[in-house]
């Protein structure tokens, strides 16, 4: 595979590649061209190029070539669904929804499209004043490794779909399935420039990106100090930031939550993409007159995970991306153990058996008692671990919940009108879910608050992201 610049598929300009491994198996399923500054560098320049011929299509015609790739990637589904489970270690279930999401998102901004306009005003004493908006340019889009189609989609399709062109950099554990999306558009009908995708470390391409003055905005996704580093390198340009920085979810379970259905929600919303998900459960918050209930039920559930190969049937969750990912976790487990900080009430280690010895895999865990300093509630644990506490009632729950430099996502689960009314108030959260967790639709704007970001991704709110605005008054 290659790196897609100005409609031509090409070696970077080392000439070197870099593998890209299977996290369950450790064996190579492919490898992408090692880029750098210069690969960026011809990038914005056909990006620029491609800017005025695209930029002046109008926004149907422009979404048209998203509606029409959303298409040909549910058409291929099940390839670039095992080519995702092969790369980044999802079981194949959950690849195929993040694929078939990929397509969702295209479609909601091509719908979307049809109804972009400015605004109108008759203000008296000033005469006719309207608001155009214009796309911003060059964009660029930094994409992480734990969800790469679906937050390829979140930044490339109100981008496009605004008039901007866009460089996108995919994650080094992960790019060959944000390759293949790339390529699907191209057939689509994406002009040549419009989208160019450049592979490589961060610390060169990712930072060009947002270094180069002739990227007009930065849309990145990952870890907090490297959302810094990229707030730092884009400054000079003051150039336009979106920041989705992680997060460590509470998820509070009231005395009138239906635990069956709030015991599944911890499920999904800690253990889906092996816990691998800026808003995944990370910290449990359990009124004390159900816990002892409510742990019990939750333990067997978590005990029943099935852990292997993605590609396996019945397998229910999958490896860790990536090695340092793999070694944080455990380091984070072992600080809590060595701390005496809970009781680790199942998993807290790496499964045994020939068959994962090869793989980056760490049993689900479940760890009660937690104090409320620990580690696991202080730092952001990205992975298959949850630390749970209990509480005496809402007022110490939503204290708890606030008390993190995080403020991505958060969930309540119960019956109170009352409950309801006042979690969703005072959570200090970019988005708030009541008995559920973990689902974002396109039509819902994304972002944190605090640490977790600035900006927000999805629903109409993205498309003003990717635009200026220019107030024009006129007096006859």
């Amino acid at each position: 595979m290659k790196m897609l610049i100005n409609g031509e598929w090409r070696d970077s300009v080392s000439g070197k590649m870099f593998a890209v491994h299977n996290p369950a198996t450790g064996d190579v399923v492919g490898e992408a061209p090692l880029g750098g500054e210069d690969d960026v560098r011809s990038a914005v320049q056909a990006a620029g190029e491609a800017f005025g011929d695209w930029s002046a299509k109008s926004p149907r015609d422009r979404a048209k070539v998203l509606f029409f790739a959303a298409a040909e990637v549910r058409r291929r589904n099940t390839d670039l669904a095992a080519l995702l489970t092969a790369e980044q270690g999802k079981p194949i279930r959950e690849a195929v929804d993040e694929i078939n999401g990929f397509a969702n998102i295209l479609e909601y901004y091509h719908a979307l499209s049809a109804g972009e306009r400015g605004e109108f005003m008759n203000l008296r004493g000033y005469g006719r004043t309207t608001v155009l908006r214009r796309p911003l340019g060059i964009c660029g889009a930094i994409v992480p490794w734990n969800m790469p189609a679906i937050i390829m989609a979140w930044k490339i399709g109100p981008a496009l779909t605004a008039g901007n062109t866009v460089i996108l950099k995919p994650a080094r554990t992960a790019p060959l399935t944000c390759i293949k999306l790339v390529e699907i558009l191209g057939e689509a009908g994406l002009p040549p420039g419009v989208l160019n995708i450049v592979t490589g470390p961060g610390e060169t391409v990712g930072r060009e990106i947002a270094r180069n003055p002739d990227v007009r905005k930065v849309s990145f996704t990952g870890e907090v100090g490297t959302g810094r580093q990229v707030a730092l390198d884009a400054a000079p340009a003051l150039k336009r930031l979106t920041l989705e920085l992680g997060g460590s979810d509470p998820m509070i379970v009231c005395d009138d939550a239906d635990i069956p259905i709030a015991v599944e929600g911890v499920i999904r919303g800690r253990f889906y993409n092996c816990g691998q998900v800026c808003t995944a459960v990370k910290r449990l918050y359990v009124y004390e007159s159900i816990a002892d209930e409510f742990i019990r039920r939750l333990t067997a559930r978590v005990e029943a995970i099935e852990v292997g190969n993605g590609m396996d049937r019945g397998v229910t969750m999958g490896p860790l991306n990536n090695a340092a990912g793999l070694e944080r976790v455990v380091g984070q487990v072992d600080a809590a153990r060595d701390g005496n900080e809970g009781e680790i009430v199942t998993g807290g280690q790496a499964p045994l058996g020939e068959a994962y010895e090869r793989g980056l895999f760490f049993l689900p865990t479940l760890i009660t008692g937690v104090p409320h300093d620990s580690v696991l509630f202080a730092e952001e644990v990205f992975g298959p671990v949850l630390p749970i506490a209990t509480v005496k009632g809402l007022d110490e729950a939503l204290d708890l919940a606030n008390n993190s430099r995080y403020g991505l996502g958060a969930s309540v689960w119960t019956h109170s009108a009352d409950v309801i009314a006042r979690a969703t108030e005072e959570l200090q959260a970019g988005i708030v879910w009541v008995n559920q967790h973990l689902k974002i639709p396109p039509e819902v704007p994304f972002g944190g608050t605090k640490a977790s970001g600035i900006g927000r991704e999805n629903g109409s709110r993205a498309l003003e992201e990717y635009m200026e605005e220019k107030a024009v008054l006129i007096r006859l």
